[in-house]
């Protein structure tokens, strides 16, 4: 009998997005993400750029969240430490309906 196939591994780029849509309570969109190799004396892992986009008064919120709270987040990605977090550069529109992006960079790595 056939065994089905394997469902896609999930890289550490695709479980990043997943954890800063979780923290954006899925109010956003991935508009780019940007990943490359960092490595140090001592440590070794990926840099990060990622810009959200925020549509609506209420995603807006939800992006003013995600400013404030970036820094400090605790995040849970299988086999990584956040290093770093930080906010690179925000975006206002107002008309015709509010909208946000929100660019990020993180440095994430290796938990051996």
């Amino acid at each position: 009998m056939p065994r089905d196939p394997l469902p896609p591994r999930r890289t550490t780029a695709d479980r990043l997005r997943a954890a800063l849509l979780d923290l954006v309570r899925n109010t956003a969109t991935v508009v780019t993400h940007r990943e490359t190799a960092w490595a140090s004396v001592t440590f070794e892992g990926s840099r990060h750029t990622v810009t959200l986009r925020f549509d609506g008064r209420e995603a807006v919120a939800a992006g003013e969240h995600v400013i404030a709270a970036l820094p400090e987040h605790e995040f849970t990605i299988l086999g990584q430490l956040v290093a770093d977090a930080t906010i690179t550069r925000v975006d206002h529109t107002l008309l015709p309906q509010p909208q946000m992006t929100v660019e990020c960079e993180l440095l994430l790595l290796v938990d051996a």
